[in-house]
């Protein structure tokens, strides 16, 4: 936090305005009426706090999360729909513009609203693609936000999220209903072995999690389909820094 310049009233805030949407999710998921006075009594906040922080406007915030998915979404429509890659299965190197298969028609058809360039941007400052003689490479398969600190911690933030909220679930699951949470670790790895982990890792991660994505594009319903869910399943590696 404090790397990214947020300083301690601003993450103050972030912790009151999460202890009350969670307050708020928990009374409804229990089917209870809802209360500005009964979210109060729970966060030790006052009504008029409660009141405040419920009316914050979390549009900037829907607005990073949008982009982020729509990269998601444009780079998973160029690895996966048989048009934009080859008879081996690898994506295509695209024109910029074209009547049939280029960049600006796969965003338009992944992307939904969002303009060309700014797509083009967004997946250039995360060092996605590479631009030459007018043409679009893919570079690198995972979107991860660029130069937009604020855009990494809230993407960082949601994936902590679910990982925790997974273990809490775990926690009071009956054992054929808790959800896949598995690790493999070792305390005593030789640390000249490390790197050749890690490479494999990104190797092996980077596989499996490209061949759900693949499922997932194929199961995909409307946004507004009442059928519609969100769903995950994330990666992580960990490593001590304080052994090095």
């Amino acid at each position: 936090m404090i790397r990214n310049g947020i300083s301690s009233g601003s993450f103050e805030e972030l912790v009151r305005k999460a202890y009350v949407d969670e307050a708020f999710s928990m009374v409804n998921d229990n089917q209870k009426k809802i209360t500005i006075s009964s979210v109060s009594a729970q966060t030790g906040l006052s009504r008029k706090e409660v009141k405040r922080l419920t009316e914050l406007d979390d549009t900037h915030h829907s607005d990073i999360e949008q982009k982020y998915n729509r990269a998601i979404r444009v780079i998973s429509g160029w690895m996966n729909d048989k048009r934009f890659t080859d008879a081996s299965g690898k994506v295509k190197i695209l024109p910029m513009d074209g009547d049939d298969i280029s960049f600006h028609n796969l965003v338009k058809e992944f992307s939904g609203d969002i303009p060309t360039k700014a797509m083009l941007n967004l997946l250039h400052d995360a060092e996605c693609v590479a631009i030459k003689d007018n043409q679009v490479e893919l570079i690198k398969h995972a979107y991860v936000p660029g130069k937009d600190s604020e855009e990494v911690i809230r993407i960082l933030g949601t994936d902590t999220n679910e990982l925790i909220n997974t273990i809490d679930f775990n926690l009071t699951a009956a054992e054929n209903n808790k959800r896949y949470q598995r690790k493999v670790s070792t305390a005593v790895l030789d640390k000249d072995a490390i790197e050749d982990f890690k490479i494999l890792v990104q190797k092996n991660s980077q596989a499996l999690l490209e061949e759900l994505d693949a499922w997932l594009t194929q199961n995909e319903v409307d946004a507004e389909d009442e059928n519609a869910r969100y769903i995950s399943l994330g990666i992580y590696y960990y490593e001590n820094k304080d052994q090095e």
